[in-house]
């Protein structure tokens, strides 16, 4: 499993994405140890491209694969949630949010969470799929970029076509999602069309089908990209809610299957 390629990861996982349960943490682990020639290979990579300076980045181009690198001050929240403190909730929103039984906290266990990815094997959305601790990969095709997560095969298309954001879209897990440069190594993706069923990120902080999710992936070098967002929902949030995260590329790296149904998942315990 590519996560288990960085020791480092490793230990971040643990820490910031940990709080499912040990359980949990001990199959992940021993599902990266199913791998051990990969591990070790994409493990001598890593300290090797660490060891000399970045390059310039490319223009115009996000391809590879990257996996979210924050700095240990954001660490004591950025596996769970987008900022420390939190967004201003409408009451619509605060009273959905009350109703959320998180694992993160360490007040739910996997047996009494209500969390729609760990009960229910539910597609984790934009942006919750952020805080899944393993890579994702930018492919460019003609009409659009593709960003695909190793987790449980999650995807989605980023039309470059000219295409406008949709008035009336069809409602997805994922949302449909257009972008634009607007210079060399900044993209902008701006993505609507929710359905109601996910969480914005591990805390259980709700959104409604009027969500808009705005990307900005800046490139800083051939290694380093950061992501701002910024979250609009009239009927959620009562002022927009922005966030920067940090990634590294990880060019020795290849997306591994990691399924939620089939890796770590036993329905015999949870919801039906």
């Amino acid at each position: 499993m590519t996560f288990m390629a960085n020791n480092k990861d490793i230990k971040w996982g643990a820490a910031d994405f940990g709080a499912r349960s040990w359980a949990l943490l001990v199959t992940i682990l021993l599902l990266g140890l199913s791998h051990p020639g990969t591990a070790i290979a994409q493990q001598s990579a890593d300290k090797k491209e660490t060891a000399k300076p970045s390059a310039p980045a490319p223009k115009r181009d996000l391809t590879g694969v990257w996996m979210l690198r924050n700095p240990p001050e954001m660490r004591s929240y950025a596996g769970a949630t987008f900022t420390k403190d939190e967004p201003e909730l409408t009451p619509w929103a605060l009273e959905k949010y009350k109703q959320a039984k998180n694992s993160n906290n360490g007040k739910f266990t996997l047996e009494t969470t209500n969390d729609p990815v760990i009960t229910r094997c539910f597609p984790p959305g934009t942006p919750r799929v952020y805080f899944h601790p393993y890579p994702f990969e930018f492919v460019k095709t003609q009409k659009s970029w593709l960003m695909l997560y190793e987790y449980d095969h999650t995807n989605r298309r980023i039309f470059i076509d000219g295409r406008p954001l949709p008035n009336d879209p069809d409602l997805s897990w994922m949302g449909t999602s257009v972008g634009h440069w607007t210079d060399d190594y900044t993209f902008v993706v701006e993505t609507v069309g929710f359905n109601e069923k996910t969480w914005v990120d591990r805390l259980g902080h709700p959104h409604s089908d009027q969500l808009k999710v705005t990307e900005t992936f800046r490139r800083k070098d051939m290694d380093k990209m950061e992501i701002d967002f910024k979250f609009e929902d009239p009927k959620a949030l009562i002022k927009p809610w922005t966030a920067t995260f940090y990634s590294e590329l990880r060019p020795n790296w290849e997306l591994g299957e990691i399924s939620c149904s089939g890796d770590y998942m036993d329905f015999n315990k949870f919801e039906k």
